[in-house]
């Protein structure tokens, strides 16, 4: 994809500056081993998609810009970056505050981005999309790393110590949204709580629910390693779990059982375990398989490439992969 781009070094990063003619560059520095960031990439490959005049670039490791841009936080996006400049920055893994800001900074076309450019969209129809953009949305003052007022800190406390699972928007980045979310939803304060696009209500509500035992009932959880590996390896019917991904494996073990694979003509998923260290390491104990790649069907483990070379000699991988044996 022309306008996703991995940065590798301080001189790759500059030449992508120095040559970029989108209207808008967006830079997540990330760190490759935490899942939330796995997650952050993932949405920034859709959003290339969308916005074909905007350069995103994926910058992970220790490189030399990271301290001259003061970057914080492991899951940090900068915008519009030119010569070291910047108009915008977001911390932390907020999929929704990011589409936002990629749709109010980017043009659409060849010329220079500016703060106030928004997309022509009605506001009920935005506010509806953002309301939907997770099971669980927070929308408050500042961010869950960093409230901007007491209630919004109580808030994210209380959804942190009962383990929910949620996203937030921060109101005070969108004076739109902040005024029309008000009138939309019929409530005058923030924060505000929503599950299911359905509003729960403030701080008081929330609260009470606490107090009443209803919270555990009305708000998703955070899912456990054990259950998202058993939803990743059931994604599929073949799963093979791997380095690298069909495209481009990334070691010889994981590029051999790609060969033997795409020689069965058999549909496969496939997951990257170097972009999630939580899995990388979960499934070896999950699984009490040591090595990569690993490959699962029907959510059973077959082993690793021995195991496959050897069922390939026997005659046998065929009849296994489709869940025969």
């Amino acid at each position: 994809m022309a306008n996703l781009t991995d940065a590798t070094s301080l001189q790759q990063f500059e030449e992508l500056l120095k040559n970029n003619s989108k209207s808008l560059t967006v830079v997540h520095f990330h760190a490759p081993w935490a899942p939330q960031c796995s997650q952050m990439n993932e949405v920034m490959a859709e959003l290339a998609k969308e916005h074909k005049h905007t350069m995103f670039v994926k910058v992970g490791g220790p490189l030399p810009l990271t301290a001259i841009l003061e970057i914080i936080s492991p899951i940090t996006f900068m915008l519009n970056l030119c010569k070291l400049w910047k108009i915008d920055r977001l911390d932390g893994a907020h999929a929704p505050e990011l589409t936002n800001k990629v749709q109010r900074l980017g043009s659409g076309g060849g010329g220079a981005a500016r703060a106030g450019d928004v997309p022509k969209e009605d506001l009920n129809e935005r506010l509806k999309r953002l309301i939907n953009a997770a099971p669980c949305m927070l929308f408050m003052k500042g961010s869950p790393q960093e409230p901007r007022c007491g209630f919004s800190r109580q808030t994210v406390q209380i959804l942190k110590d009962h383990n929910v699972q949620y996203s937030s928007f921060d109101i005070l980045s969108d004076e739109e949204v902040r005024q029309g979310i008000k009138t939309y939803s019929n409530w005058p304060t923030y924060p505000q709580v929503y599950v299911n696009g359905e509003l729960i209500g403030g701080l008081d509500i929330v609260k009470e629910l606490v107090e009443s035992g209803e919270l555990e009932n009305t708000f998703p959880k955070s899912v456990s390693l054990e259950n998202r590996l058993k939803s990743l390896i059931s994604k599929s019917p073949v799963m093979l779990f791997m380095k690298g991904n069909k495209e481009a494996a990334k070691c010889g073990f994981s590029r051999q059982i790609l060969e033997i694979m795409n020689s069965t003509g058999v549909e496969y998923g496939t997951f990257d375990i170097l972009g999630d260290e939580e899995v990388r390491q979960g499934l070896k104990t999950y699984s009490n398989w040591p090595t990569y790649p690993q490959l699962y069907v029907k959510g059973e483990l077959i082993g690793g490439l021995d195991i496959v070379k050897e069922l390939k000699e026997n005659g046998e991988l065929a009849s296994v992969l489709k869940g025969e044996n």
